[in-house]
């Protein structure tokens, strides 16, 4: 990648997991935990209704996060054209920095495709004004090909859930709809199970308010939610299909 980029993706070493403690909390609210072969991370499976989802932690697949990364993932059917993301502000404001440094004031004419797509789309799409972000305005930027469909999911319980989750200055959060899935990331360096708990809560929020504004407008897809791998997903699987 080009130098800004780098700057900007530079990683740091991974932490281990409290194993035992986390396992106990899995199997007490009937999730199913198991590390990964490598005994880099873990993995937890859930379900919200009918909806599974998937909790990774382990080494980071996103450059912008440099301890160890916690994803959470689900396949919820919905339009497969439909992009939008919510990042934390200063993320945002240094993904822009990085993107004028190398684009604009470097000249480059296209964007690396291996940049990731949340970044791509700080200047490929309008962001959420000031007044429909709310209390959030100070802490995140909303954008998408879809203002309507991003104002109204994060209206009500996902705002309030924003405000209640676990957040530490200078950890990233990105949250993403594309390709019919919601995404999670951010940076947790040592994961305790209070606050797995509280991601998760946050997690299900953005689940639920997804499917409520998609099946109010009526345009969910029909697809269900396709069956979990049983295996570790790899680096370059993890942002491919998701199978709980």
């Amino acid at each position: 990648m080009l130098d800004g980029l780098k700057r900007l993706f530079s990683r740091g070493p991974a932490a281990a997991a409290p194993a035992a403690d986390l396992a106990a909390w899995a199997a007490g609210r009937q999730y199913t935990y198991r590390p990964v072969r490598d005994g880099s991370g873990f993995i937890v499976d859930g379900r919200l209704g009918a909806l599974p989802w998937r909790l990774e932690w382990g080494p980071s697949q996103r450059g912008y996060i440099k301890t160890s990364e916690l994803r959470l993932r689900a396949e919820l059917g919905l339009a497969s054209a439909l992009q939008v993301a919510l990042i934390d502000r200063p993320l945002a404001e240094s993904m822009e920095r990085a993107m004028f440094d190398e684009y604009v004031e470097g000249v480059q004419t296209r964007i690396d495709d291996q940049t990731p797509p949340e970044m791509r789309w700080l200047v490929m799409y309008a962001k959420l004004d000031a007044a429909s972000m709310k209390p959030l305005r100070d802490h995140f930027v909303a954008l998408g090909n879809s203002q309507e469909w991003l104002r109204q999911w994060l209206e009500g319980p996902l705002t309030e859930a924003l405000r209640a989750a676990p957040l530490i200055a200078g950890n990233p959060l990105v949250m993403v709809v594309a390709r019919g899935r919601l995404s999670l990331r951010t940076a947790v360096e040592a994961p305790e199970a209070a606050d797995l708990q509280q991601w998760v809560r946050l997690f299900e929020s953005a689940m639920r308010e997804a499917r409520r504004v998609t099946s109010a407008a009526g345009d969910a897809a029909s697809t269900q939610p396709s069956l979990w791998s049983s295996s570790a997903l790899s680096p370059d699987q993890a942002d491919g299909p998701v199978r709980p």
